[in-house]
């Protein structure tokens, strides 16, 4: 089957940003003060997130950290745009079951351990932001992902014997992921400053291939760190010399 146009262009931005992920996160650390403005900030997105897959019967998150970039565009009053790029993140479900195990093809290890499904992602918000008074925001918005790979590992330690071993299963996930975010967080300083929050990801797309009853749901932990910023206020404090 034919990929449609959109389809192709959107496997090409993603492709793009694979190629460069490694730069981006350096650049911003150069760069991040000639970024920033009165209408815009950028910086550094990290945390950890909690994810599982809907009927996977996984009793227990899979818990993984996440970096990236992020974009702060001021729209109009206290309106934002929220958009960027988690170029290390991944999403799952953790401690599968028989079930799980017989509907992703894997055989058990005779030993006793704990399986999960992994799969790295690029993940993209398009959140409207709204900034209240008090430093306190919310936002809601779309997001989409790009799955690179996937695996299902097996991890045992009996007796002090460590095993891990992964099955990639990449060929069984669809490479597009979409669904709606929403969440809220406190700047911690009134300008410039760190960021905390908490932000919920719901789904929509069809993780498994022929498969419509599985989605992503997860819920990510994250501190966003402005590059630069304070510097580029400095800058435009200083009075020029005549």
């Amino acid at each position: 089957m034919k990929n449609s146009p959109l389809k192709t262009c959107l496997l090409i931005g993603f492709l793009l940003i694979s190629l460069s992920m490694q730069s981006q996160v350096l650049l911003s650390l150069i760069f991040g003060d000639k970024l920033n403005s009165e209408g815009l900030e950028f910086g550094l997105e990290g945390g950890m997130n909690l994810s599982s897959i809907s009927n996977i019967e996984g009793n227990k998150p899979l818990s993984k950290f996440n970096l990236g970039f992020y974009f702060d565009i001021r729209l109009k009053n206290q309106w934002n745009l929220y958009t960027g790029v988690l170029v290390k993140s991944k999403l799952g479900d953790n401690n599968l079951s028989e079930n799980d195990l017989n509907f992703l093809e894997i055989t058990p290890e005779p030993e006793d351990g704990r399986y999960s499904q992994n799969a790295e992602y690029f993940l993209i918000p398009a959140l409207i932001k709204y900034s209240f008074k008090n430093r306190i925001y919310a936002e809601a918005g779309p997001q989409i992902g790009y799955m690179r790979k996937a695996w299902v590992e097996f991890n045992s330690d009996v007796s002090g014997v460590e095993i891990r071993k992964k099955v990639s299963n990449t060929d069984k996930l669809n490479r597009i992921d979409a669904g709606v975010a929403f969440g809220a967080g406190y700047k911690l300083l009134p300008k410039n400053g760190m960021t905390v929050g908490i932000r919920y990801y719901l789904g929509l797309a069809n993780v498994y291939k022929g498969h419509n009853d599985f989605k992503h749901n997860s819920l990510f932990l994250k501190v966003n760190i402005p590059i630069g910023a304070e510097k580029t206020k400095e800058k435009k404090q200083t009075p020029s010399k005549n």
